[in-house]
């Protein structure tokens, strides 16, 4: 009989809302301790979701010795320090995506996960998804043959938020990239793995931060065209076409229920389907993970992470996205 997983959320947005509902549908798991900032904001949301515990500070939760795991929610600037600060108080971590702003903060928290012999992944929701799962399948057993194009997209129109929220402010590492240009970074990377050269272009806000951004990863036999953006929305489907065939990732692709593979003159579209918003695929993988006493996911290790944000970071160079905190 496996034991039940305890988790704290730190951080009471939507993002931890959206994860504590799909927690509620998974087996052997069950939210036990929230932290925010406010005590009142932790309460309202223990009191939600039927957790006994809420902390008006992330280090009483650390502390607290009652849970497993921590699923770290808070604005991509916090990542680092928070889940290192979780970890060396024995933790293992669920990390929202990106793990890190930069290269040099993954580098930190997977040398502290090390040190610390405890569970840390980066919390990319699109890898579990049973779709992309699938999608990576066809493409590995040759399928649709050796892939030549992909192409994928992420954008919504977002210039009418508060330019004090994460995705428009500079201090919060704002702007498309690493909110949602992750997405289809992620889905070049995991089908056709590190390109050997990437071209980039981006248009910047009044605020600083980057609006939009188009990127072209070289690899020796394909290409990828990438999109994301904050000015305007997108199809968000995404097309991987090779020399026998072509699936297309039904829209929104990142949370996608089906896929259609078109083959030998037919087109075949196939529900796959999820559970919940989607999110209880991936704790399905953390309680995996941790009930196997593994530190690191098979699925999505450190070194994909790693890898990510490498090819961010690059990406960030190219088209001069900087952050004023760096």
């Amino acid at each position: 009989m496996k034991s039940m997983i305890k988790w704290g959320i730190v951080g009471a947005g939507n993002i931890a809302h959206s994860f504590s509902k799909d927690l509620a549908l998974v087996e052997g798991g069950k939210l036990i301790s929230v932290a925010s900032r406010s005590l009142e904001k932790a309460q309202n949301f223990a009191n939600e979701y039927g957790a006994p515990n809420a902390y008006g500070s992330y280090e009483e939760l650390f502390n607290s010795n009652t849970v497993d795991i921590i699923y770290l929610a808070t604005p991509h600037t916090s990542h680092a320090d928070l889940s290192i600060a979780a970890m060396k108080a024995g933790n293992a971590v669920l990390c929202e995506k990106p793990m890190g702003v930069n290269k040099a903060e993954v580098e930190k928290m997977v040398s502290v996960a090390k040190e610390s012999n405890v569970f840390l992944m980066e919390a990319l929701w699109s890898r579990f998804n049973p779709t992309i799962v699938k999608v990576k399948e066809l493409v590995d057993n040759g399928t649709i043959g050796d892939i030549g194009y992909l192409h994928s997209d992420f954008a919504f129109y977002a210039l009418d938020r508060d330019e004090k929220g994460r995705l428009l402010n500079p201090e919060l590492a704002g702007g498309s990239l690493l909110d949602i240009g992750i997405y289809p970074i992620f889905l070049a990377y995991v089908l056709l793995g590190k390109p050997k050269d990437i071209k980039a272009s981006a248009n910047f806000y009044k605020t600083g931060v980057e609006m939009q951004c188009s990127m072209i990863f070289n690899y020796e036999n394909a290409q990828a065209i990438l999109y994301s953006g904050l000015n305007s929305n997108s199809e968000k489907k995404s097309e991987i076409a090779g020399s026998k065939g072509t699936v297309f990732i039904h829209p929104r692709w990142h949370e996608t229920i089906g896929y259609t593979l078109e083959k030998d003159g037919e087109s075949i579209s196939t529900e796959v389907g999820k559970r919940g918003k989607g999110y209880v695929h991936e704790i399905e993988e953390v309680h995996n993970c941790l009930n196997h006493g593994k530190k690191e996911s098979d699925l999505w290790s450190h070194q994909n992470s790693l890898d990510l944000i490498e090819i961010m970071d690059s990406v960030r160079e190219m088209t001069g996205i900087v952050f004023p905190f760096e």
